[in-house]
């Protein structure tokens, strides 16, 4: 391998040849990506595997409930200005597809890789990165997911005493609360607009003073930590008071935090905030994410929107009524089979857009539109969907499956 003085081992090589294999046969089956499959072949025949192709690698892990995807792609971007990036860029997140990323990277300088909240303290101990950035922590696939209280435990006790430099939204108490426990903290101001699920303190259990941005305990002294960058408007400030201008292709608020993010990360590496933000305006879409595609006719914006964090700052970003919007929601094993959380989210704020409904679930959402004194159609496919709605470019929102089953139908 480039740059490693301990090439892999025998087994090593036949575990990353085996998962290739077995990868390419899962493609030619048409079983999707084969990144996780063979990821998990090789990691059978060499349980070390990860942690020796990450040896040689800068490695910058990146979590959260919501936005790793994106955040990750922009940081590979920004980090390509150092050095060639190997990254698992379609999101394969857990270890068996991260291994799957790496076996791709022997040439690569840097690794950035999106980590599932729940394996971070694992990817940490075997990639040991040299950063890892903490977007934020809210509720999300309710039935086999920890409570939150408990992911931000899981991670502050990882993190403790960690070589690693942790980049954390100063905003999100729970990030706070599981970053603190690090020696070596850069805090980001990259707001928090969903905040129900941080109103009592992680540290003492009282409840949170929470005026305007700032956020504080009154029984233990917990309080927000003063941001070394804060995204302002469309700029970000670094930590000398600098404000360099963020242009993205991706649309909304939230992207603009995931960049300041980004710029945050990428300075851990020596790469200046504006070569940084420059490179990031390069990103269109990620993994499908924001994409404009042609189906019948007619212009659909695909958006991806997994839990009531998501689909709040989504609702923000889509053009705005009487605009028509598709709704479509499934709960598979990869969503989480649990759909209470339908409950959390504020459907009001889709009032004037005609609803069209889809997805194996349909029918939970349909109900909770109901309640929401919403007007909306059920569909039985897109193309009915889509026949149905009136002029004007259509707004595609759908949780994760739902997701995956609407870009193929559209051949994206």
């Amino acid at each position: 391998m480039a740059g490693n003085s301990d090439p892999l081992t025998p087994r090593a090589k036949l575990a990353v040849t085996a998962g290739r294999a077995v990868a390419a046969a899962s493609r030619a089956a048409g079983r999707g990506s084969g990144s996780v499959i063979g990821g998990r072949v090789a990691l059978k025949l060499d349980p070390d595997l990860l942690s020796r192709l990450a040896q040689h690698l800068e490695v910058v892990l990146v979590s959260a409930t919501n936005g790793k995807t994106t955040t990750t792609r922009l940081i590979a971007e920004a980090l390509r200005a150092a050095g060639p990036v190997v990254s698992n860029a379609l999101g394969a997140n857990m270890p068996a597809g991260i291994t799957s990323a790496l076996a791709d990277g022997s040439d690569a300088k840097f690794g950035v890789l999106e980590v599932d909240e729940k394996y971070l303290a694992a990817v940490a101990r075997d990639t040991d990165p040299k950063c890892i950035a903490l977007l934020n922590l809210s509720r999300d696939q309710l039935d086999r997911a920890g409570e939150t209280r408990m992911l931000a435990e899981n991670w502050r006790e990882a993190l403790t005493g960690s070589k690693a430099v942790i980049v954390a939204n100063c905003d999100d108490p729970l990030v706070v609360w599981a970053a603190s426990s690090s020696p070596h903290v850069v805090w980001v101001a990259a707001g928090q607009v969903w905040k129900d699920d941080a109103w009592s303190c992680p540290s003492c259990g009282g409840v949170m003073q929470r005026p305007g941005d700032d956020w504080f305990c009154n029984e233990c002294g917990f309080r927000r930590p003063a941001p070394s960058w804060v995204l302002n408007g469309d700029h970000v400030l670094d930590p000398h008071g600098s404000a360099w201008p963020i242009h993205l292709q991706l649309p909304g608020r939230a992207n603009k935090a995931n960049a300041a993010t980004s710029a945050a990360v990428a300075a851990v590496f020596g790469v200046p905030p504006q070569v940084a933000l420059e490179r990031m305006f390069q990103v269109q879409a990620v993994a499908g994410r924001y994409d404009v595609v042609k189906f019948q006719g007619r212009d659909l914006r695909l958006l991806l929107a997994k839990n009531p964090a998501g689909w709040l700052e989504t609702f923000s970003l889509i053009d705005p009524p009487p605009a028509p919007v598709i709704l479509s929601v499934n709960a598979r094993s990869a969503d989480g089979t649990d759909t209470s959380w339908l409950w959390d989210v504020d459907y009001t704020r889709l009032t004037g857009h005609p609803l069209f409904v889809l997805g194996d679930r349909k029918l939970d959402l349909a109900v909770r539109l109901e309640v929401a004194n919403q007007q909306f159609q059920v569909c039985d496919s897109l193309e009915q969907a889509v026949q149905q709605a009136p002029p004007g470019r259509i707004e595609v929102i759908a949780n994760y499956t739902a997701f995956q089953d609407l870009r193929r139908r559209v051949g994206n």
